[in-house]
């Protein structure tokens, strides 16, 4: 079982997502990944690879019966690596996959910290380039801010990493900027 080259991942991703949004999601949770894998000591382009790819049956499959479990077959059928498989289904609680190594928790707790900080970015005059972890935590308590962003799985990803929720974000927050031109932020 082998796993896509960064090239060959990118490719799935724009064949299965049509959404530039959805593709600018998965470039941030991708930085995000890489990020926490130069922390950890761990294969940048495994765990970059994994973030590319979390979401990229999500437009064609959105219900959570269907997303990621389609994908999942995908590239299973593939012959894409079952670790690849399992970290992406991972990352969805639904699934009931469990969360037993760290990649599968990394990408659990970056994913929808992505979101929000894509959020507070937007509505900062100065775009991605002017949000500190101080800004994105004081967005966080206004709970009328990006409701759909579901802050207690952010929290419990941080938890499960081993990470203050303050570093968790520094270190999100701090790979969306190396790619703020990328993301259009």
């Amino acid at each position: 079982m082998r796993w896509p080259t960064r090239e060959e991942a990118e490719r799935i991703l724009r064949e299965w997502v049509k959404s530039e949004g959805l593709i600018k999601h998965a470039y941030a949770v991708e930085a995000a990944m890489r990020a926490y894998a130069r922390k950890f000591g761990e294969d940048e382009e495994k765990w970059g690879i994994v973030g590319l790819l979390h979401d990229f049956d999500y437009e064609k499959f959105p219900n959570p019966e269907d997303h990621p479990v389609k994908g999942a077959e995908f590239l299973r059928e593939k012959g894409f690596s079952e670790e690849l498989v399992e970290a992406i289904l991972a990352h969805a609680e639904h699934t009931g996959v469990p969360r037993d190594t760290l990649l599968k928790k990394a990408i659990f707790a970056v994913d929808e910290l992505t979101g929000f900080i894509v959020a507070v970015a937007l509505v900062h005059p100065n775009r991605l380039s002017g949000v500190t972890t101080k800004s994105v935590l004081r967005k966080w308590k206004e709970k009328s801010f990006a409701r759909g962003v579901n802050r207690e799985l952010i929290e419990q990803g941080a938890r499960e990493l081993g990470i203050p929720l303050e570093e968790h974000i520094e270190i999100v927050l701090s790979a969306m900027k190396e790619i703020s031109e990328k993301l259009g932020l």
